[in-house]
């Protein structure tokens, strides 16, 4: 029990009490991630007057691809930061407060808090998303069978999360003030960062330390962090003061096509010079396929919190006994069937 709870610990539907902590944490985390993002686009695209920054529907969506491809780049510096520098535990945490600080930086009725706050809830979903179900992992023991109806439960708080979100946000944002429905996700995230602090001693040593060899050295993986997170801070400063600025259509264009010029280089070397056996090019075959898959998958879901939320918005019959319901109630439906 004092190593890392991987006991027969049953507490949680059979599972151990740290899934409690990891369940509550991503609904909340998933609660305003959603909630937010039900949000995005409407409210970019709401004339001034409806309290909305006034943009065209191409320059919202390129806002909101960035955000999304930034979400899901970062969890890669995410995921090393656990493995080298804090532990994947320490690391859900300060995710978690930087989510927290972002949301409530967009509940700031101002443009340039608005790009701020996408900014530091990126940043904070990629520590924190990749590195929760890492723990999940953890709480077992080798070869426990558990652990597949564990990571199941698990993902029963993304669509409770999820539901959360697009009702309470939306309702908020759409029908109170765009800055309310912000707001909300960031108290929703709040109450995942306390229950998070005061339970994770149930985690006990899982995700708790980093994934250090003997001969690696901690000190120059943090020495790199320092560094790496002094440029950021200089490019939002900078940014924040107006220093330079860049159209958000074609920087949407350009992150495609760096991604995409990524993915061949990786898949490349891995084929051609990475000394790969014959089973291992195959077997690299068929992840390349799953990813293409993924990649494929990703960008038509990824379309609820934007071109299908304006086709909800603007061509849907949004009428309920003569209440007209928000938009992105339309988007329950997803969570609520799985």
């Amino acid at each position: 029990m004092n190593e890392n709870l991987r006991t027969e610990d049953t507490y949680f539907f059979g599972h151990p009490k740290g899934l409690v902590t990891l369940f509550l944490t991503e609904m909340w985390e998933r609660m305003s991630f959603y909630g937010m993002r039900g949000l995005l686009v409407l409210f970019m695209t709401r004339e001034i007057t409806d309290g909305g920054m006034n943009l065209s529907a191409p320059e919202a969506m390129a806002i909101y691809g960035i955000y999304g491809a930034s979400v899901y780049f970062l969890c890669v510096p995410g995921g090393w930061v656990a493995d080298k520098i804090f532990g994947a535990q320490r690391t859900v945490l300060y995710g978690a407060i930087v989510i927290t600080l972002g949301h409530y930086v967009l509940a700031i009725p101002s443009d340039k808090t608005f790009f701020l706050g996408l900014v530091l809830v990126s940043i904070g979903t990629g520590l924190l998303k990749p590195n929760i179900s890492t723990i999940v992992g953890e709480l077992y023991k080798p070869g426990d069978l558990r652990i597949d109806s564990g990571y199941t439960i698990f993902y029963m708080s993304i669509n409770i999360g999820s539901m959360l979100g697009f009702l309470v946000c939306g309702y908020l944002g759409e029908k109170v003030g765009w800055h309310w429905g912000f707001g909300a996700a960031g108290v929703g995230m709040t109450f995942g960062v306390l229950q998070y602090i005061f339970t994770k001693n149930s985690l006990g040593n899982a995700g708790k330390r980093p994934n250090l060899s003997d001969k690696e050295d901690i000190n120059k993986y943090l020495s790199i962090f320092k560094y790496a997170s002094a440029i950021l801070i200089l490019f939002l400063v900078t940014g924040f003061l107006g220093i330079w600025s860049v159209d958000a259509e074609f920087l949407n264009q350009l992150t495609v096509y760096l991604i995409l010029l990524v993915a061949a280089i990786y898949f490349g070397y891995l084929f051609f010079f990475a000394g790969l056996s014959a089973t291992e090019k195959n077997n690299m075959k068929m992840l390349l396929l799953l990813f293409i898959g993924a990649v494929l998958f990703w960008a038509g879901f990824d379309q609820g919190g934007s071109s299908l939320n304006l086709f909800a918005k603007d061509y849907t019959d949004l009428d309920v006994f003569g209440w007209e319901m928000p938009a992105t109630f339309l988007q329950v439906a997803n969570p609520l069937w799985l």
